[in-house]
């Protein structure tokens, strides 16, 4: 049923398949969204950018408008409670070269909520009114919307914040199964969003524990939602863009990526960090990225990756972190990581 529904449309941009990522302040860097798209996303969406032009000019806030080298489209998402710094925010990163901007308000995070921006809006559907407006009205390029199902259990008001944002000329809607007070806890449910799918005409994007190709099928089918949008199952699992592709397309599961893949993938993501952050920030970086592939690696028993991320994470230098990788996945280690003992620079038995 899902493959013979057109794949969604924001504004003139027709994705490429139904596998979006979705934004995570300090994960979807750009090493991260270009080795996300290569590994099959239809469309990636950048960290959250504040509002506030007072930080415009940070560090952080420059990475995070940082696109160069990234085929369109390109998405970036901006946070704030402030109409009219939100379409201020809006404006610039679309002069920087920004194809949609997404609006946040979905992040649960307290230091977001207590700003009265991300998912603390939803209590306050008129200011949600007029942000949409403001920002709409601000660029040419298509604007979308993430939000949760709503702010409490009590007030799972989903339906009528999508029916603002349609009326608003929003032109995609991206929906977390859980209210905000439920942060990342418990289990996303699915039956607001399918709600909302028949609500509005707006494209709709599931998201919320989709964490395997049969687990997305389910969801796209259930909610009747045009896309899933995937945020913790990408995180050390990259590959789960082209397995839900495939698995939606075939019905059939892809094999599992090799270790000569998984090394080949995870030295490409390590020197992306390292080139894009520098010294000694890249370093730093790296580490919770490995501890993802890591807990990623199923055959690995939490102990043992325990024990790994400690090693990892007392690394100091890039060519000690490709050392260590490939030595984790040295021929006939089947995977090296299962091994225990020392003998190399980085803790990890030899042969």
């Amino acid at each position: 049923m899902t493959a013979t529904r057109p794949l969604p449309q924001i504004g003139r941009h027709r994705l490429r398949n139904r596998m979006i990522l979705a934004p995570m302040a300090g994960v979807t860097d750009r090493p991260f969204r270009q080795l996300c798209r290569r590994q099959g996303a239809g469309l990636v969406v950048g960290e959250m950018v504040t509002s506030d032009p007072a930080l415009w000019h940070t560090r952080k806030s420059r990475q995070r408008m940082d696109h160069r080298g990234e085929p369109g489209p390109r998405a970036v998402q901006i946070a704030g409670g402030d109409a009219t710094m939100l379409a201020e925010a809006a404006r610039l990163n679309a002069a920087h070269g920004a194809e949609i901007i997404d609006i946040n308000m979905g992040c649960p995070a307290k230091k977001v909520c207590n700003k009265a921006a991300g998912s603390a809006l939803l209590r306050d559907e008129a200011l949600v009114g007029e942000i949409l407006d403001a920002v709409v009205a601000a660029v040419e390029v298509p604007v979308t919307l993430k939000i949760r199902t709503g702010w409490c259990a009590e007030s799972n008001n989903g339906v009528r914040i999508a029916r603002l944002a349609e009326a608003a000329g929003i032109q995609a809607l991206a929906v977390h199964g859980r209210h905000r007070q439920q942060r990342f806890g418990g289990t996303a449910e699915y039956d607001t969003i399918a709600a909302i799918k028949s609500a509005v005409k707006l494209p709709i994007f599931a998201n919320g524990d989709i964490d395997t190709p049969q687990k997305a099928a389910y969801v796209l089918d259930y909610t009747g939602a045009d896309a899933v949008m995937i945020g913790r199952g990408a995180q050390g699992n990259p590959w789960i863009f082209r397995e839900i592709d495939h698995y939606l397309r075939h019905g059939q599961l892809l094999p599992a990526p090799d270790d000569r893949e998984r090394s080949e993938v995870l030295l490409g993501h390590l020197e992306a960090l390292h080139d894009f952050y520098g010294m000694p920030m890249g370093v730093r970086i790296a580490r919770k990225h490995l501890g993802w592939y890591l807990a990623a690696d199923q055959r690995l028993s939490s102990d043992r990756q325990r024990e790994l991320r400690g090693i990892f994470n007392g690394l100091e230098h890039p060519d000690e972190q490709y050392r260590f990788v490939d030595e984790l996945f040295s021929p006939g280690a089947g995977p090296a990581a299962c091994r225990s003992g020392s003998g190399a620079a980085n803790g990890i038995s030899a042969a």
